[in-house]
């Protein structure tokens, strides 16, 4: 029996990973006969040309005009963007029962929001932690996790070509005027192509925020890098003015052995490029879908010890995890180089380690979705 007036609910206006994984929530929704609509921001155009599994999509202003969207109640509510406050007490005095994704982990921020709420979906075990230890009994008792969603469109032909690395927000007066001038100036440099250098090839395939943390990551193994100039890095991905500025500053003495390529769309095409995937620091990080879509395309992640990391990841079968470099000085780190460079260490292939990429096949996150969704029936609209 599917849920009567399904909503989700993403007022995002960039393009990232919380709006990948409303897509593929949405393709399992609909996948198990469940109808929903899609409550998006009318800025946010690049909806209607991804797969939403959504019968209906609402583009809105604001989240004060939710409440008149005419949509019938009782409902479910599924925020990906959670909302606090009188307008939430508006919406349930309205016949509303209110769910949200849980993107970010409860490390430094303000859990308060998520009391609001009536049942929270965490999207990995780390998160859910948090969420059990501050208390909250309305969380879902099993993380969802995600699957590994690279076919966002035609895959593309041809050269990969170096793009701009910034994605400006224009709410910031200084973004707004740098994306006036910058695509002159890029526009204005050669072009550059992407070809393979000799050596160890590590890459970044990511969205460059702070949750991250790429400049304290490449702050503390910078004088490993900087040990073995055989290995080089390749950075796929765009961000804001500051997290760019940051992470080149924190490079800047290796020099031309990092190269930019702005943000590619996709990603099919990179991953292959790259012997190993780098993530960032992970106590900021819920999940790491870029993690999971290295793996499905071959590609080994190195990355810290730590959850989430250490779900997505299976040490020395789909790659490495070493101790926090910010703990060790970068000890571990540099005998993992050293052992890969050498080759005293193979290169995984991620794709024989079937049981745990079993967790993120689109089969175990449509099955943890049904549950899912059993569990808003059993709490009633």
């Amino acid at each position: 029996m599917a849920v009567q007036n399904l909503l989700q609910v993403n007022l995002q206006t960039g393009f990232g990973g919380g709006e990948v994984y409303t897509c593929f929530f949405g393709q399992a929704l609909k996948s198990l006969g469940q109808r929903f609509g899609l409550i998006v921001h009318r800025d946010a155009s690049w909806w209607r040309s991804h797969d939403t599994g959504a019968s209906e999509i609402h583009p809105v202003g604001s989240s004060d005009e939710i409440a008149r969207l005419p949509f019938e109640r009782p409902a479910w509510l599924i925020y990906h963007t959670p909302d606090r406050g009188a307008r939430l007490a508006h919406l349930k005095s309205l016949g509303c029962r209110l769910a949200a994704f849980v993107h970010m982990p409860l490390y430094q921020r303000d859990a308060a929001p998520l009391r609001d709420y009536d049942m929270l979906f965490a999207v990995s075990g780390y998160v859910l932690d948090g969420l059990v230890r501050e208390g909250f009994t309305t969380a879902f008792a099993e993380p969802l996790y995600g699957v590994a969603h690279i076919e966002r469109g035609a895959p593309e032909r041809g050269e990969i070509v170096a793009r701009s690395r910034y994605a400006w927000d224009t709410r910031k007066l200084r973004d707004r005027a740098l994306s006036w001038v910058h695509p002159a100036w890029q526009a204005s440099r050669p072009r550059r192509v992407f070809t393979r250098r000799p050596g160890l090839t590590l890459g970044v395939v990511s969205r460059l925020t702070p949750i991250k943390q790429f400049p304290a990551l490449f702050n503390a193994l910078l004088p490993v890098l900087a040990e073995f100039p055989a290995v080089n890095l390749e950075i796929f991905g765009s961000g804001g003015y500051a997290s760019v500025r940051d992470t080149r500053a924190a490079l800047a003495p290796l020099g031309p052995r990092v190269r930019w390529w702005g943000h590619q769309d996709d990603v099919r095409r990179v991953y292959p490029l790259l012997d190993f995937l780098l993530t960032g620091l992970p106590e900021k990080e819920a999940l790491g879908l870029n993690v999971l879509e290295a793996q499905m395309c071959g590609t080994p992640v190195l990355a810290p010890a730590a959850p989430p990391f250490s779900e997505t990841v299976s040490h020395a079968r789909s790659g490495y995890l070493y101790p926090d470099p910010r703990q060790d000085d970068g000890a571990g780190f540099r005998a993992l180089l050293a052992d890969l460079v050498c080759g005293r260490l193979p290169r995984p292939d991620p794709r024989m380690a079937l049981e745990h990429l079993a967790r993120f096949s689109e089969e175990a996150f449509r099955a943890r979705v049904a549950r899912a969704l059993q569990a808003l029936q059993e709490s009633g609209a």
